[in-house]
């Protein structure tokens, strides 16, 4: 018999996978979308970041309205109103409509992801932490992997309608099975609002992730999109100063004292704008310059989600015999080599290397996003969690936001002195790069850190 917690784990779990995957899968869909209303491309691209800067925007009114309503009516309100604007999307009668329900779609999942995570975890002993979060990791492996390939199926095969309609089944069942699942919780319904707060937060995401937008729009765009970018990086640190001062803050920042939560928050975020940026820039590259079918390049891609997977009954096993610290430079190391090795393939490559480096990618990645979920909160009290949640879903969201952005800039950049092969080539090393500065501040962390979570009960 599976355990209740594990139960409402899985089933929040899925709720993640079907946002995290209907934020990614519309790409494949943007072709035929400007073909179907009969607009560019630019314009439409304005569908995934409506969703994707919504989203950002409203995560912070999360920890509030979970204080204020509870995290069971929240979280069903939100699965309930994105089902219900995924149908929208889908009947959509002219792109104005669509745009706004997508806007409506992004507000409801910023809502979805953090309460989900939060009742997972709010009451998990700390000796269960890394159990519980490895049911929570993979929606974010499996949805950016699988994306390009069941858009590429639903494109080629059906009409791009079908990416809102599968959203409709899931969604229903989902909400019936947490109306029996979620134990209702207790609320206080007395907590003030950070109006300026919530306002600083919401412009200071909404225009990093906007400058990263127009970046990807070409070089005339370029000083205006780090402008944005750095004005946003600025009021962010003006955010900082308000949520440590103000007396009744929308959520506190108190938890990036403590060191396993602030490097997940740091060398983290470094990870999550590959977890984004790779799948993409390999789906890119295989139809660009390999100029394979989307099916093709999508089933290549899969086998990073085989490796994800395929490591992911190990990971527990792995992160108990060896630490939290020694396993995350070993999940550093596959992901860099691979990204390198990446760097070399050729139209005659030989498919079976393709593919053990994708699944060697995907397994390093899901060590290492299992590391850093567990490690997340592993010294953070129960009590501090919901403020923690916020805190982690804001710029988890914006490193995934920035990912696609970053790489997409690079890879324009370097187009200007090679060419558009050499530049996605020089891509896959940037991303292994990346990985340089996570590596250098795990090494200095002590061996037994997040002990706590790696002792069985």
């Amino acid at each position: 018999m599976i355990p209740k917690e594990i139960k409402t784990a899985l089933l929040m779990a899925a709720s993640l996978f079907m946002a995290m995957l209907d934020g990614t899968i519309v790409i494949t869909a943007l072709p035929r979308m400007a073909q179907y209303f009969n607009m560019s491309m630019a314009t439409v691209s304005l569908l995934i970041s409506a969703y994707l800067i919504t989203s950002a925007i409203f995560i912070p009114l999360s920890a509030w309205m979970v204080s204020q309503f509870g995290k069971k009516k929240i979280w069903l309100a939100a699965v309930f109103i994105f089902t219900l604007s995924s149908l929208a999307n889908a009947v959509a009668p002219n792109f104005c409509f669509l745009l706004l329900t997508r806007i409506i779609q992004g507000i409801s999942s910023s809502l979805m992801l953090p309460t989900a995570r939060l009742i997972v975890l709010e009451k998990a002993p700390t000796a269960r932490l890394l159990e519980m979060v490895s049911y929570l990791i993979w929606p974010a492996l499996i949805a950016p992997v699988i994306a390009p390939l069941v858009g590429g199926f639903i494109i080629t095969y059906w009409s791009w309608q079908w990416i809102f309609l599968i959203n409709i089944p899931i969604g229903l069942v989902i909400i019936l099975l947490g109306i029996v699942l979620i134990d209702a919780d207790e609320v206080n319904s007395q907590t003030g609002f950070d109006l300026l707060g919530f306002i600083e937060i919401a412009v200071s995401s909404g225009i990093i992730l906007l400058g990263a937008e127009l970046a990807t729009h070409g070089r005339n765009y370029w000083y205006a999109a780090l402008g944005l970018v750095i004005a946003g990086i600025v009021l962010g640190f003006i955010v900082y100063r308000h949520l440590q001062k103000t007396s009744v803050p929308l959520f506190s920042v108190n938890a990036l004292k403590i060191t396993s939560f602030r490097i997940c928050q740091t060398s983290g975020s470094v990870l999550w704008l590959c977890v984004g940026a790779l799948p993409y820039i390999l789906t890119i590259f295989l139809q660009t310059i390999f100029h394979w079918s989307a099916i093709k390049a999508g089933s290549y891609v899969l086998f990073i989600f085989i490796g994800n997977i395929g490591i992911k009954p190990f990971t527990n096993f792995i992160i108990r015999r060896i630490g939290y610290r020694s396993s995350l430079l070993v999940s550093f190391g596959m992901i860099f080599i691979t990204s390198i090795a990446l760097a070399f393939i050729t139209n005659d490559t030989i498919a079976g290397y393709i593919i053990v480096l994708a699944v060697i990618s995907g397994a390093g990645r899901s060590l290492a996003l299992t590391n850093y979920s567990g490690l997340c909160f592993s010294e953070v009290s129960p009590e501090d969690r919901n403020s923690a949640n916020t805190l982690n879903a804001v710029i988890q969201t914006l490193s995934q936001g920035l990912g696609i952005s970053l790489i997409t800039v690079v890879i324009n950049l370097l187009q200007i002195i090679v060419s558009i092969s050499v530049a996605y080539k020089l891509g896959f090393i940037f991303l292994g790069l990346l990985m340089i500065p996570p590596v250098c501040e795990v090494f200095l962390l002590p061996k037994s850190i997040g002990q706590f979570t790696l002792t069985k009960q």
